[in-house]
């Protein structure tokens, strides 16, 4: 196991504990302004569209403070070239070997020790891509299915606060369910 490997070695963000709180009116706000600087520092590398997704996109949703944002990249050949505009800004680039997830490439910013955002580079044609859109506008139009998915986050956290894996896993069934229309 090499020392990225090995939890002992990961900085605190990487383990900290999962916690759901009230929904911020701020978090959109804050949404557009990582956007815009993200837009800023790899306009060079033509990485232009970028999306707010996750439990921060939805007015009145409980979330785990952390914005989520989703990206397009042409490559997975530019991290080197990304790395160099975000990692100056805060930005930290989680390994494909250590997210698990081989459809995107995975940067954490963390603000005062903590994770405050998260991006998610696709590339072009990534069927997440879409269903991350699909799920976030059926929740922004439906307050019934926001109400029971606060509900059901904040059960699994408190199940799953120092698993960030686990209760991620244990929302898919809720998410299934509204991408394929049986909520």
């Amino acid at each position: 196991m090499t020392d990225q490997m090995n939890p002992e070695n990961w900085p605190a963000w990487a383990t900290e504990p999962v916690e759901v709180v009230e929904a911020n009116p701020a978090w959109s706000a804050q949404a557009e302004e990582e956007i815009a600087q993200l837009r800023e520092l790899l306009k060079h590398l033509e990485i232009h569209t970028f999306e707010h997704i996750g439990s921060t996109s939805i007015p009145g949703l409980s979330a785990k403070p952390i914005i989520d944002l989703m990206g397009k990249v042409q490559s997975w050949d530019d991290m080197e070239r990304i790395a160099e505009q975000l990692n100056p800004v805060g930005w930290n680039y989680v390994p494909p070997e250590l997210d698990g997830r081989e459809y995107r490439r995975f940067w954490v910013k963390v603000k005062d020790g903590k994770r405050a955002v998260h991006l998610h580079l696709m590339r072009p044609d990534e069927e997440r891509w879409e269903r991350q859109i699909r799920f976030r506008d059926a929740l922004r139009s439906r307050p019934d299915l926001v109400k029971a998915y606060a509900e059901l986050k904040i059960k699994l956290a408190d199940e799953n606060k120092d698993d960030r894996e686990s209760y991620t896993t244990a929302k898919t069934e809720f998410i299934l369910k509204v991408l394929d229309g049986r909520l």
